[in-house]
């Protein structure tokens, strides 16, 4: 007999709102995250917005030390420890530097890069000769798994502590590794999600590729538009979110605070076959992760209510409703309420799956759909497979039993997982 896992903390770090009560608001209202950044212009970006959360000096004080924050540059690291202390905190838990070790409670945070001022910093120095004043942290800051070295230690946690990398889909993959850790008694705690950095030295690849918009520099807000005929491309953010999953056992006995279940998921590949590249889908893995994490949850592909899809803005936006029309075999009237935060927040690269968990829990918890913003003038590829109606543009106050949360990342790699609202 398996476990069953519920969700018994949130933590959230976004372009929008930087804390739970501040992003449950924003995502209700429909509040964009997005503004110009002068820096990118400077640097000679074509796309000029951009996505990045504001976090007070006095703010960051409360989660690192001053010896912490000596030569501190990844603003990933940064995001990853707020959100995720945020997130054991909202389960119950304190945080103390010397706490008992906690064998009963592991942590997988993924990142995409971390520490990249810290790289281009240690560069300088070593071609300057200086390699002895790279500071004590460089390591820790742009190893991959500095992330999890990190909050394993502020939080004292005893169980598997490790990082994941899977692109865009790394949150969501991070929440279904834990989910699984838990599921078969291997912990009865797992802290999951993810992180991205605010580096232009990030975001510069893909303005680099042209799948940033350009359009919107003298209109931030209105650059992010997933699902919108007006779609030119997406819009960078950063940022991080963190979950705190438990089995229902200890949830119960601990009386911890349930936002909702996890009722199960799927991770695949499609291989950069039968038209999937290192950054396109191929269209049959991505049905299929879906179809899989549907029987892995036990449940029919009709009592899904809301999709929160991976919907970037860009001419993939009409492939993925078409994969979710055929996978669940629904469309036009009878398709799910399907929203993309991205449209708020922008794209924030690996911690967009776990931002995004976050704010899917929140709609389930909350009994709300958030909408979608700049999506008056829905695609017509799309509206050919499902009604406008499903595509809220305005907040619908609904009770959600079942939504399904999906990520799609470069290398052609996919997850997805099945929230319920949580039941005695």
């Amino acid at each position: 007999m398996k476990n069953r896992v519920v969700i018994t903390g949130l933590g959230v770090v976004a372009p929008n709102g930087v804390g739970l009560n501040e992003f449950n608001k924003a995502i209700q209202e429909g509040k964009s995250g997005i503004s110009f950044h002068q820096n990118l212009k400077d640097k000679g970006f074509s796309c000029c917005i951009g996505g990045i959360p504001e976090i007070s000096e006095e703010k960051i004080a409360e989660y690192l030390t001053p010896l912490q924050l000596r030569g501190f540059h990844s603003t990933s690291i940064l995001y990853g420890i707020i959100a995720a202390v945020d997130a054991y905190k909202d389960a119950g838990f304190a945080v103390h530097e010397n706490s008992t070790l906690d064998y009963d409670t592991g942590l997988i945070f993924g990142t995409g890069t971390s520490g990249i001022e810290k790289f281009r910093e240690a560069i300088y120095k070593i071609d300057d000769q200086n390699v002895r004043r790279l500071g004590s942290t460089s390591v820790v800051q742009t190893m991959a798994s500095g992330i999890s070295a990190y909050l394993g230690g502020i939080l004292g946690l005893g169980n598997q502590v490790t990082t994941n990398s899977s692109a865009c889909t790394t949150g969501t993959e991070a929440l279904l590794l834990g989910f699984e850790r838990i599921q078969n008694g291997k912990a009865k705690r797992m802290l999951v999600g993810s992180s991205s950095d605010s580096s232009l030295y990030t975001w510069g690849g893909f303005d680099a590729m042209r799948v940033m918009t350009y359009k919107h520099n003298e209109t931030p807000k209105q650059g992010s538009r997933p699902m919108s005929a007006t779609a030119s491309g997406f819009v960078p953010g950063s940022g991080a979110g963190a979950l705190v999953l438990e089995s229902l056992e200890s949830a119960l006995a601990r009386k911890a605070t349930i936002y909702a279940e996890v009722l199960g998921g799927n991770v695949n590949s499609g291989g950069q076959r039968n038209g999937g590249t290192l950054t396109a889908p191929n269209a049959e893995a991505v049905q299929k992760c879906i179809t899989d994490a549907i029987a892995d949850a036990k449940i029919k592909s009709s009592e899904i209510e809301v999709i929160n899809g991976h919907l970037t803005a860009t001419s993939k936006d009409s492939l993925e409703i078409e994969n979710w029309t055929k996978a669940l075999k629904r469309k036009g009237v009878n398709f799910p309420f399907i929203n993309s935060l991205k449209s708020q927040v922008g794209h924030c690269l690996a911690a967009a799956g776990a931002i995004e968990s976050v704010a899917s829990v929140l709609q389930i918890k909350h009994n709300f759909v958030f909408p979608n913003i700049n999506c008056e003038d829905v695609h017509p590829e799309i509206l050919e497979l499902i009604t406008k109606e499903v595509i809220p543009t305005k907040k619908i106050q609904k009770e959600i039993t079942i939504l399904a949360k999906a990520s799609f990342g470069f290398g052609d790699v996919n997850a997805c997982v099945i929230f319920k609202k949580y039941k005695e």
